[in-house]
């Protein structure tokens, strides 16, 4: 991200607890390890489900629901709340709640007897969920200037891929040697303990601190914000793109363990290191670096935003068919690094514009929004589809129906969303210009 050292201190009002850079980055740092245990939790379940579907005597089309839609539904119908509260209070307090919810259900779920409670107890995780993104989001934008947002909501994302590192890692070398429950358990009780660091140590920020702009004290209603963001043909069609991103992201993330483990014979600790470091690692880099790259192109062209995003959707393709078609695990492993690496870099472009086109007091909810529809379609619908067209192609495939399940879909999605991308770009910079104070 720009140097941002240089900026002249009267420029910044005196009740600012963001005075120095230092205080920026800590946040932006903390913030982004709490990213980093919503999808260590998340992605806990994608390395264990094989172990928990013998355990619990589950189908595929089941366990779809519990990684996807059913998680998906209530993690977007409390988000859009959470972030209406989010526009108007304490967005640090929220945080610091909704991660240590978060982190209890996860410790519990390793407690869990049948499907039933198990559902219950992600849902309780997918509620806590709802609350870490909008409010973090507002607060970045707050705190990092419009120039250097992209790449900061980068950084936080990257929080993605730590948390799917460690989800991966920790959770198939935890399952070999003490089972899925104590997993479940190990990387729960950390988080509550983080909940307590946010709280203590991170400042809420001014509402237009970046821009030197006072907030207004109005209630901005919903409706309002969902009416403006409809009206910009770029959100719409980025909406819809990052869907399908989402749709190709999820199933992959929360299938890819299980294909390797059925079509391939892998263990689960050596398979949970390979994707830690493809999607942990280097999905990392791709989404921090990404949000940068984005930021500077944009200087010339806004529309950068939305061309870079359509890229990293594209250029996959020709590496993510042949994952499906190899006989070789280490082939197939190998051909995922270059997916693996550009798999979430619209989550920060899309954020970042979608705060670019809205008013300071609608930031939280805005995110919420954006979320809700990538998230009801690509969570909800990603994994559960998958699992259903796996456990109908079963008959006739039998243990490769996954393969092929995931071989009809993923690729599909990830070519309709470069497709809605470079639509958004045609509409970007006048959109962005329409922006309201």
């Amino acid at each position: 991200m720009p140097d941002t050292e240089n900026k002249p201190a009267n420029s910044l009002p005196p009740d600012n607890p963001y005075q120095s850079r230092q205080a920026a980055y800590y946040t932006l740092g903390v913030l982004t390890v709490v990213y980093s245990f919503n999808f260590i939790d998340r992605q806990l379940l994608a390395i264990l489900q094989e172990a928990i579907k013998a355990d619990l005597s589950l189908s595929d089309t089941q366990l779809g629901l519990l990684t996807g839609f059913a998680f998906a539904v209530f993690y977007v119908t409390a988000g859009i709340p959470i972030a209406r509260w989010a526009d108007r209070s304490n967005r640090r307090n929220i945080v610091a709640l909704a991660l240590f919810i978060w982190s209890f259900m996860t410790a519990i779920s390793g407690l869990v007897q049948n499907y039933l409670q198990l559902l219950l107890a992600r849902i309780g995780v997918g509620v806590g969920e709802a609350g870490g993104s909008p409010p973090s989001h507002s607060i970045i934008s707050d705190i990092f200037p419009a120039e250097q947002r992209a790449g900061a909501i980068g950084f936080y994302s990257t929080g993605i891929n730590i948390g799917i590192l460690f989800g991966f890692l920790a959770g198939g070398w935890l399952n070999e040697f003490f089972g899925w429950r104590v997993a479940f358990m190990v990387v729960g009780v950390p988080g509550i303990l983080l909940a307590i660091v946010v709280r203590m140590t991170i400042a809420e920020p001014r509402r237009g601190l970046a821009e030197n702009r006072q907030a207004s004290d109005e209630h901005i209603p919903f409706k309002s914000v969902l009416s403006l963001l409809w009206s910009r043909r770029s959100f719409r069609w980025m909406a819809v793109g990052a869907a399908f991103n989402a749709f190709a992201g999820y199933s992959s993330a929360n299938w890819t363990a299980s294909f390797m483990i059925r079509s391939h014979g892998m263990t689960t600790g050596e398979l949970g290191t390979w994707l830690a470091m493809i999607m942990g690692v280097g999905g990392a880099i791709g989404v921090f670096f990404g949000g940068y790259l984005a930021d500077r192109l944009a200087v010339r062209d806004k529309r950068w935003y939305m061309w870079v995003t359509a890229l990293t959707c594209l250029v996959p393709l020709p590496f993510v068919i042949p994952v499906y078609l190899v006989d070789s695990a280490y082939v197939a492993l190998t051909l995922s690094i270059i997916p693996g690496i550009l798999a979430n870099v619209y989550v920060a472009n899309a954020i970042a514009t979608t705060h670019a086109m809205v008013g300071l007091r609608m930031r939280a909810t805005a995110s919420a929004i954006l979320f809700f529809i990538l998230n009801m379609f690509g969570l909800g619908a990603g994994p559960w589809s998958v699992g259903l067209l796996s456990d109908l192609l079963a008959p006739s495939l039998g243990v490769e129906s996954l393969r092929y399940a995931m071989l009809y879909l993923i690729p599909a999605a990830l070519a309709l969303s470069g497709a809605c991308f470079l639509l958004a770009a045609r509409h970007l910079r006048q959109d962005m210009a329409a922006a309201p104070d």
